[in-house]
């Protein structure tokens, strides 16, 4: 009996990683998107990048200090994080003032009233960029123009818009294609858009390199994804007249951003892994939903939020086996 078992509580493993190490490296994962958005947007972009970052960051500084009487914990890079998703989500047009009132919703309502860091149901970013979508729409859905020479100050619309006021028109698919990017275009990131949401192969470096390092696995992403090219190759083989195929549903909009950026919050998104493939498929199928019928030509941050909604559910019914559980059954006879 000279040797005994030690029991203590958890956790027993420990992956060296913080909140600190996570929150950094997501940032750094967004660093090729946000070098081609200032390529493409120039100083507006960061302008803008700067203004929701350093907003985010003042606002839960002063909550936490003055409202809740806590150290702050600014230092973590969750408020940054979530000024440059907010960024990421708006015209490089947008003005500074819609910003700072986009990070405080972002901020003072979805994150902080819930106990910060951690409690949060509904990724704070999305709520702010909500917020703004709804109430500043001329705003939040007027696009710089893209020209040979940079960013012109006319405006112009996005792809999915482009594809939704066509088909409301009445106008065949491939007719709408001549005024659309090439799937190049769209790979590279020659359009526009969010600042954020304009160029794939950006987007995918940045993913990579989050699923490489383990900051996230790969179940969200792929379930996105793949249930977005289902959902909406299934409407395309059926009509491919009024429905566009899934690889231009795929490269367009927020859905690489959400799919890898956003999708995976750690605080918002379930803790086991079948639980984040049923996450990710609604996201994918409620994306497309809202791109084919809704009143929007993107859907995405409203995806996302309705299926934050749900994962207090998807964590209590769908949870792994307990190691050593047994099923005890009875006899009645």
């Amino acid at each position: 009996m000279s040797k005994l078992f030690t029991i203590s509580p958890s956790p027993h493993i420990h992956s060296g990683d913080s909140v600190n190490k996570i929150m950094y490296s997501v940032i750094l994962a967004l660093m090729p998107a946000f070098i081609w958005s200032v390529v493409m947007f120039g100083l507006d972009s960061v302008r803008v990048t700067l203004i929701a970052v350093a907003a985010c960051v003042a606002f839960e500084f002063l909550i936490q200090k003055f409202i809740l009487k806590i150290t702050p914990q600014i230092a973590d890079g969750s408020a940054a994080l979530t000024g440059l998703l907010l960024a990421f989500n708006v015209p490089a047009s947008v003005p500074s003032w819609m910003l700072i009132v986009g990070a405080l919703v972002a901020i003072g309502i979805a994150k902080m009233p819930y106990g910060g860091l951690g409690n949060n149901p509904f990724n704070p970013a999305l709520v702010g960029r909500v917020f703004m979508l709804i109430s500043f729409p001329v705003q939040m859905t007027s696009w710089p123009a893209i020209s040979s020479s940079g960013v012109d100050a006319i405006t112009t619309a996005t792809p999915l818009a482009i594809l939704k006021e066509g088909i409301k028109n009445g106008q065949p698919v491939v007719e709408i294609y001549r005024d659309l990017p090439t799937n190049l275009d769209l790979f590279m990131g020659n359009m526009s858009g969010s600042l954020g949401e304009i160029s794939v192969i950006a987007l995918l470096i940045g993913g990579l390199f989050m699923l490489v390092r383990k900051i996230i696995t790969w179940h969200i992403p792929v379930s996105v994804l793949l249930s977005a090219a289902i959902f909406s190759g299934i409407f395309w083989m059926i009509d491919p007249g009024k429905y566009t195929d899934p690889v231009f549903q795929l490269m367009t909009g927020g859905l690489i951003l959400g799919a890898f950026f956003m999708a995976t919050d750690l605080v918002t998104s379930p803790m086991n892994t079948k639980a984040q493939l049923i996450f990710g498929a609604g996201i994918g199928i409620l994306t497309i939903t809202i791109r084919y019928w809704g009143a929007y030509p993107e859907g995405v941050s409203f995806a996302i939020l309705i299926m934050n909604a749900m994962v207090p559910l998807l964590n209590r019914f769908i949870k792994p086996k307990r190691f050593g559980q047994v099923k005890i059954q009875s006899n009645n006879g």
